[in-house]
């Protein structure tokens, strides 16, 4: 029977089940209610508010710009809309790099003022000492290895990560380091499926990728990237599942004529 059925409520005791059950884990990422409604029906596992509302939402460059409180912002129209789905919310740049205290105030602020069900933070060893101390706290915490986006500049690059032997191994201590500190799940970006594979089988928690291979134990995407709402970005890992950027588009276009040519509204459409 599949572990998915029986949940109609999904904690990161479930997730651990699941992986234990062998059953894959969905992750999409919402920025606001009504897309994280629809989401959540959908029956989604995790919902990733993730500091890509700075790309999709704001239109950055990079997630770095993005803010403690927008990403509060976003994370509280996405809770409201949240019956099902576990509630993950990034922790911006800026917010727990270097300063174990200042990640721990900044977890508690997303956890009491957006309601959110647990943070991801990115990096390894470099922030063992924030992960520790937002996990005292008793906020759950999702690691994230491989391509950090928030670390773009010093990378210089979003190529593939961990190719080399040198950085697959750090990869790989990091990622048992953040399972021995205790966070329940760890997100893999863009690195070598075979590696991702090695990391879902070597660790306990479940394992979630985005262009990791099919060998972990779930995946995630950006929803404005899979529903084909931009085309500006094409990565080999990305699967469009619908295009609609072309329905919009003739949509509004079907909108302007109407409205041009005195055909909306008509007499069923005014009062």
């Amino acid at each position: 029977m599949s572990v998915h059925k029986e949940y109609k409520k999904i904690t990161t005791k479930r997730l651990f089940d699941m992986k234990q059950a062998s059953e894959k884990i969905a992750m999409l990422t919402a920025y606001d209610y009504t897309m994280a409604k629809i989401l959540d029906a959908s029956g989604i596992d995790i919902i990733l508010v993730g500091d890509s509302a700075s790309n999709v939402m704001a239109g950055h460059e990079t997630t770095l710009p993005i803010t403690l409180d927008q990403m509060i912002y976003h994370a509280s129209s996405v809770v409201r809309a949240s019956n099902r789905a576990l509630v993950v919310v990034d922790l911006p740049f800026g917010t727990y790099q270097g300063n174990s205290r200042k990640a721990l105030e900044s977890a508690i602020r997303i956890m009491k003022e957006s309601g959110g069900h647990a943070v991801k933070l990115e990096g390894g060893e470099e922030i063992s000492e924030s992960v520790s101390r937002i996990l005292s706290a008793g906020i759950p915490v999702m690691g994230h290895l491989g391509l950090t986006p928030q670390s773009i500049y010093k990378f210089g690059t979003y190529t593939v990560r961990a190719k080399e032997e040198k950085e697959a191994d750090k990869l790989i201590k990091d990622a048992k380091l953040l399972e021995k500190l205790g966070v329940f799940a760890l997100v893999l970006e863009k690195i070598p499926a075979k590696l991702a594979t090695l990391v879902a089988k070597e660790l306990k928690i479940p394992v979630i990728g985005i262009g990791a291979g099919s060998g972990v134990d779930g995946q995630v995407l950006v929803m404005h990237d899979m529903l084909g709402m931009s085309k500006d970005f094409s990565p080999r890992f990305l699967r469009r599942y619908a295009d609609l950027h072309t329905i919009m588009d003739k949509a509004f276009a079907q909108y302007i004529a109407d409205v041009k040519s005195v055909k909306f509204p008509d007499e069923k459409e005014q009062y």
